[in-house]
């Protein structure tokens, strides 16, 4: 049977447990497993290396996001490290030029030092991704949509591009969710998330995950997860397992949300660039319907300068000014001193990333309460 998304989310890798019945996946909060013998055990030897309830998020996230496996990691940044593990010293890794601070700086502050190559480029201009392609690049690693400028990269495009020159493409997903974009079914050969974000979506867990389309590569990485140790504990594979059953319920709603506040935002005259791909006036809107079913609940706004973002965010009385994203509540960011301020002041200013832009992350409250709040924060700065 072809099972839906939000049926997937809720039975595969949930089953019913078979020793006591319980719809609920047990937490096997457990470090270690009694072995039958020297050299016999029952699939699970040491909790580092697997631990049941690990095992269970593991293969829901492989079916949400069509892939052959999966591999959880003890937070978003443990994953893309680990995903840099696969390459040695002397490749070259493209990364787009729009993504999260903390992923520009693992490679400019620590990968680098062991050798690892790496540039970056707008994405969005195939002829440049090919120009800075070199013999020794092996992986391309993108975000889309990006953060914070919510850049739509064609993924079937890059994934070519990739492919033809001996490379992989690596997709961090963690704005888009598995609801609304699958980028293995479009080539790519990796995706990340920072399940931290929409599929943990209670702000209450720290967590990351890589899913693959190869079993070779599922292997290195299930190697590097045990051998570098970087995993997650039971207790947060147990919260994801329980948080991804609502997640195409939550997505919706979020998305619904942002629209209605990218909307109001692209009308009110204080704000000088909306940056939401839902939204038909945005550049990338065509591409963005073409590979993605919907468009989630980050935006991001400019209102031309700090003193004006200073009395937007001081205003709002709903919406938290927080790090992180993704939660059933609204968080509002200022990316250029919180999220990508380990970027170089100019490069962040070349990039986009202003002192007056605001990004902000639209939760599942009633509409109309987020509305009134934004309109409020807005006419502050008008």
């Amino acid at each position: 049977m072809m099972l839906g998304f939000a049926t997937k989310a809720i039975h595969i890798g949930q089953e019913p447990d078979q020793t006591t019945g319980s719809v609920t996946v047990p937490l096997y909060q457990t470090s270690t497993f009694a072995q039958d013998g020297i050299g016999q055990h029952r699939g699970f030897e040491y909790a580092r290396t697997n631990n049941p309830t690990r095992a269970a998020w593991e293969r829901n996230i492989t079916a949400l996001e069509e892939g052959t496996d999966a591999i959880a990691f003890a937070s978003g940044m443990a994953a893309i490290d680990a995903l840099a593990r696969l390459f040695s010293s002397g490749d070259h890794i493209l990364l787009a030029e729009d993504m999260y601070g903390g992923t520009f700086r693992l490679f400019n502050a620590v990968l680098q030092r062991h050798g690892l190559q790496f540039d970056t480029v707008d994405m969005r201009q195939l002829d440049a991704v090919q120009a800075a392609l070199r013999p020794t690049t092996r992986l391309l690693f993108t975000e889309s949509p990006t953060n914070p400028l919510m850049t739509i990269n064609d993924i079937a495009a890059l994934s070519e591009i990739a492919h033809a020159a001996g490379a992989l493409l690596a997709v961090d997903n963690t704005f888009a969710s598995p609801y609304f974009q699958r980028p293995l079914t479009l080539g790519a050969d990796i995706v990340i998330h920072s399940a931290t974000k929409y599929l943990g979506g209670h702000s209450d867990v720290v967590h990351g995950v890589i899913v693959v389309r190869s079993i070779e590569l599922a292997e290195r990485l299930h190697f590097l997860q045990n051998a570098v140790g970087a995993v997650p504990g039971p207790f947060d594979c147990w919260l994801l397992l329980r948080s991804v059953k609502t997640l195409a319920l939550r997505m919706e709603q979020h998305q619904k949300n942002a629209l209605a506040i990218a909307q109001l935002c692209q009308e009110h005259p204080a704000v000088l660039k909306v940056y939401y791909p839902g939204l038909p006036s945005y550049p990338q809107y065509e591409l963005a319907r073409r590979q993605m079913s919907g468009y989630s609940g980050m935006l991001s706004i400019e209102l031309g300068s700090r003193l004006n973002a200073e009395r937007f965010i001081n205003a709002l009385e709903i919406i938290t000014l927080a790090e992180s994203l993704g939660g059933v509540e609204s968080l509002v960011c200022h990316p250029a001193t919180m999220t990508h301020a380990s970027i170089p002041e100019k490069e962040r200013s070349r990039r986009g990333i202003t002192d007056g832009l605001v990004r902000l992350s639209i939760g599942i409250e009633d509409t109309s309460d987020l509305i009134e709040d934004v309109r409020h924060a807005l006419d502050r700065c008008t």
